[in-house]
């Protein structure tokens, strides 16, 4: 029998839109609501808490983002510059482009190139060609044949526990595998002994089918052990959602517009079941094929592909930022 215990959630509310404070009567095990009963069975009480700006100069949201009690926004991109994604915020991962990416996957990832990442009236645009590259303008070109763009805040923003709201507008076509996630930012720590967090995952011969994973030594998906759920969310390709992360010591939990879609508890200290006590940082990409995203193959009607994103916003503890500032000032 596994002993039941309290665990105290920051969930979010179907009926009302607004980030609640929940007491679920739950196994110390990851629950998937979508399998387990509605998601507002957890829910006992609401209370809305408008989202708070730090000292720091960040930009003011135009979207309401309903936030944990208690926490204050640390970090976000509102991309309201056209141009280049901000180099201050966002960095390129391109290191496997000429060996070619994981997941036997078939794109070229290319650095401070508008034609697969730009700002426009807005939006972050991430965009995947079906195109050949010129060696000589492109060294690192693996010759593969497609281009897409992947960006990490690694070194800019790397973050132990905290809410994470993404909203974007995601691609359908066959082949394509948008992905909003995490990665340790612990250049030592190898793949899955850090963890991984899929906030994220679509594949576009399942368009409308939303994904979230945690993989770790334990669970992950080369030993079929991967902790994950899917739903369905029709107009993902055609509108913009709020995909949503609330991190914390004990537990994680993932969410679409406001409503929980999966809880993930620490079952044990082991860290090959919950490496999730370090910094990670966040990444944006669209893969081409792969060993998932092309298991029904790659269309080419499906280019070019394109993953719009809003904005990105990163919320703290109020307690933890006072916490690491004097740190900081210690120091």
């Amino acid at each position: 029998m596994i002993k039941a215990m309290t665990i105290r959630v920051l969930a979010v509310s179907a009926l009302c839109g607004t980030m609640v404070a929940a007491s679920a009567q739950e196994p110390a095990a990851q629950i998937d609501p979508a399998q387990n009963g509605p998601a507002q069975d957890v829910l006992l009480q609401t209370e809305a808490e408008p989202a708070q700006a730090p000292a720091q100069d960040l930009v003011q949201p135009t979207v309401q983002t309903n936030i944990p009690t208690g926490y204050e926004l640390v970090w976000s991109d509102e991309f309201s510059e056209d141009g280049l994604p901000d180099p201050q915020k966002w960095v390129y991962d391109t290191f496997r482009n000429q060996q070619g990416w994981f997941n036997n996957e078939k794109q070229y990832y290319a650095a401070n190139r508008e034609r697969n990442a730009r700002v426009v009236d807005g939006n972050l645009i991430i965009e995947a060609h079906e195109e050949e590259l010129d060696a000589v303008q492109f060294p690192d070109w693996g010759e593969q044949p497609y281009t897409s763009a992947r960006l990490l805040t690694k070194g800019l923003g790397d973050w132990t526990y905290g809410f994470f709201e993404i909203r974007a507008k995601l691609p359908c076509g066959v082949g394509t595998w948008p992905a909003i996630w995490m990665l340790p930012s612990d250049p030592d720590v190898e793949w899955p002994a850090g963890g991984e967090i899929d906030i994220m995952e679509h594949v576009g011969f399942e368009p409308g089918v939303i994904h979230h994973s945690i993989h770790t030594t334990a669970f992950n998906f080369s030993r079929g052990s991967q902790v994950t759920t899917q739903h369905e969310l029709p107009d993902a390709c055609d509108v913009m959602h709020k995909y949503q992360l609330l991190w914390t010591s004990e537990f994680m939990v993932f969410g679409v517009d406001d409503r929980p879609k999966f809880l993930f508890n620490k079952e044990s200290n082991k860290r090959s079941r919950w490496p999730f006590d370090a910094p990670q940082h966040l990444l944006l990409n669209i893969a081409v094929g792969g060993t998932w995203g092309g298991q029904r193959g790659i269309e080419a009607s499906a280019f070019p592909a394109r993953m719009e994103v809003d904005y990105v916003r990163v919320y703290q503890p109020i307690s933890a930022q006072n916490a690491q500032t004097d740190t900081e000032s210690q120091q």
